[in-house]
């Protein structure tokens, strides 16, 4: 793949999954209620505002202010830069494992970008289940780092398997 191919790889990704993210996040903001529920699908998809000040499903929350802010949005954002630096410095890396690495990062930026313009806090909107067996509550950021996360697991396996 050639530089320029890969650079418009990354950016795009990175473009499409920071906005969507932001927007979807800014309309959650302005248009869910702050307590209650909305449930659509027969209650499959439940929109619910909430603030998580921690990782994965709240991982982390109940630390103290300081060290979230190191573990969550210094250390997350070194790791972030680390990433984007590899996308663009390695050149070993195929258009599939690109894009799903752009995922990860896009996500990881929308919920970095969180972190420093909401005191800390990501904003989190959506859960899917049936009755009792349900997700936590995610954004758009969290199915791009999941999405990715999969998929280039997914690659790795199967290069594995061929090689």
């Amino acid at each position: 793949m050639t530089r320029i191919k890969r650079t418009l790889i990354i950016l795009c990704v990175l473009l499409i999954c920071v906005g969507c993210d932001q927007v979807t996040k800014t309309v959650a903001k302005q248009r869910l209620p702050k307590s209650g529920v909305i449930r659509l699908l027969n209650d499959t998809l439940r929109l619910q505002y909430t603030e998580n000040p921690g990782a994965f499903l709240s991982f982390g929350a109940n630390i103290s202010e300081k060290e979230r802010y190191w573990v969550f949005t210094l250390s997350a954002g070194f790791f972030l830069s680390g990433m984007l630096i590899y996308l663009f410095m390695t050149r070993n890396l195929n258009q599939n494992q690109t894009l799903a690495l752009s995922l990860v990062l896009g996500g990881g930026l929308g919920n970095l970008i969180d972190r420093i313009f909401n005191e800390g806090r990501v904003v989190d909107f959506m859960n899917i289940g049936i009755g009792s067996l349900r997700t936590g509550v995610f954004n758009v950021a969290d199915i791009a780092i999941t999405l990715g996360i999969i998929w280039f697991l997914f690659i790795s396996v199967k290069s594995g398997n061929n090689g």
